[in-house]
């Protein structure tokens, strides 16, 4: 099944089912991460109290992005402590990364437009949301593929012929 998602439809079918649905991993590529935010119930809470949930219950997260996060997304980040502690949550930074994917368990991989933002991924309101596109896939080899391409990258395959390593703020190789 491949699936085109549109705006909002996005962060229902990702942000909302997708990741907090794993089981096993989530891993996440972005070039630009901000302080998104999920609706639990009556409130909205951070994505990062999401993920350290996940990781709470066992589920590894993986997160690549290409800058630094902005101060809100850090001040949250410094609330959840298991994802500094935990073994479970692995965090690189590569400045060339302007993918955007999602993967969850090996099964379901989404790759479209939008970063990790509010904006991005259809979380803001409609009158100030980007407009967004993507596909979500299960079929083994879209899943495999950009697997293979994410943990490429994550392991740092990519760096040591990288013209931007001597700019780079953590070489991953």
């Amino acid at each position: 099944m491949r699936e085109l998602l549109l705006n909002e439809e996005i962060h229902s079918r990702v942000i909302e089912e997708m990741v907090p649905g794993a089981r096993r991993f989530v891993w996440i590529v972005t070039a630009d991460i901000k302080d998104l935010h999920v609706v639990r119930g009556r409130r909205s809470v951070p994505l990062l109290a999401v993920l350290a949930d996940l990781v709470e219950s066992g589920v590894a997260v993986r997160l690549i992005h290409a800058k630094e996060p902005g101060p809100r997304f850090r001040e949250d980040f410094d609330r959840f402590p298991v994802l500094v502690e935990s073994d479970l949550f692995e965090r690189a930074l590569c400045p060339r990364v302007h993918t955007k994917a999602v993967i969850v368990d090996g099964t379901q991989v989404f790759v479209g437009s939008p970063n990790l933002t509010g904006a991005g991924m259809g979380a803001k309101h409609p009158d100030r949301r980007n407009f967004e596109a993507g596909f979500i896939s299960d079929e083994r080899a879209d899943v495999r593929r950009m697997m293979n391409w994410a943990d490429e990258l994550f392991l740092g395959d990519f760096c040591g012929n990288c013209r931007l390593r001597d700019r780079c703020p953590d070489p991953l190789g």
